[in-house]
Parts: C-alpha cells; sequence; structure tokens
C-alpha cells in the first residue's frame, strides 16, 4: 500500500509544486467576516492551501478511526485479563496432575482387584426393560 501511495503522490505533488512556482503573481485574500486582507503570493498560498488540506483530511481520518481505536485497546485489556485468566488456570491444572498422579500411586498400592467388573446394562438394554412386563406379585391383590 505505502508504494501505491508512493507512485500516486509522487508525481502528484510534482505537478502542484511545479504550478505553485511557476504562479508566483501577488494574489489579496479578503477574510470576509472580519473585513482583513491578505495579499501574498500565489504560490505561497496554493501551497498553504494544499498543507491546510492536507492537515484537515489527517485529522478527519485520526477522528473517524476513533471508534476502532477505543475497540482496539478494549480487546487489548480484554486479551490481557484472559491471557493472566488461562494462566492461573494452567497453574491449577498442573496442580491437578500432580494430584492425579499422587491418586494413581495411592491406588497402585492397593490390593490388585479379582478383574470381574459388574456388567453394566447398555442403552439398548435399558430401553428394552422399560417396555417389559413386570411380574405381578400376588400380595398386591386382595383375593385369597
Amino acid at each position: 500500500m505505502s508504494f501505491v501511495k508512493m507512485i500516486i503522490g509522487l508525481p502528484l505533488m510534482a505537478v502542484i509544486a511545479v504550478f505553485a512556482f511557476v504562479n508566483n503573481d501577488m494574489a489579496v485574500f479578503s477574510l470576509w467576516p472580519f473585513n482583513i486582507e491578505v495579499t501574498v503570493s500565489l504560490s505561497v498560498a496554493v501551497i498553504f492551501f494544499i498543507v491546510f488540506g492536507y492537515i484537515i483530511g489527517k485529522l478527519d481520518s485520526w477522528l473517524s478511526y476513533a471508534p476502532l481505536r477505543r475497540a482496539l485497546r478494549a480487546q487489548q485489556r480484554q486479551n490481557k485479563k484472559l491471557s493472566r485468566e488461562q494462566q492461573e488456570l494452567a497453574g491449577k491444572v498442573q496442580s491437578l496432575k500432580g494430584d492425579l498422579e499422587n491418586v494413581k500411586s495411592k491406588t497402585a498400592a492397593l490390593p490388585a482387584f479379582d478383574g470381574k467388573e459388574p456388567v453394566k446394562p447398555g442403552l439398548k438394554e435399558k430401553i428394552s426393560n422399560l417396555f417389559k412386563r413386570k411380574p405381578k406379585k400376588t400380595e398386591d391383590f386382595w383375593c385369597l
């Protein structure tokens, strides 16, 4: 982008400078509400107004990006806060990993399990058990 600005800006500045210095007649500028008249060289006036326009344009650009800069500062504060929180959580994870290693070492010292784990019914068995009829108990009935 800087290269493109230079390609466009340098010839434009050269044309403006040549125009300003070729037209070196005297010009009268009157400042209307104050009733003041200023007589200056036309080349000085052209350069002054070009510089004045450049400064006004930069000021407008700076003011138009103010909300973006504010949002960027807020985002940077948020990033710093989240970074601190992430470091704290990483410390907690490390301590929990240490605790886990301690628990594993303690469970390794316990007597061995016989290897027969109780079989838990799967989802399919649980669903099928929901729809099975339950056996009737004789105690629930009134008849003898």
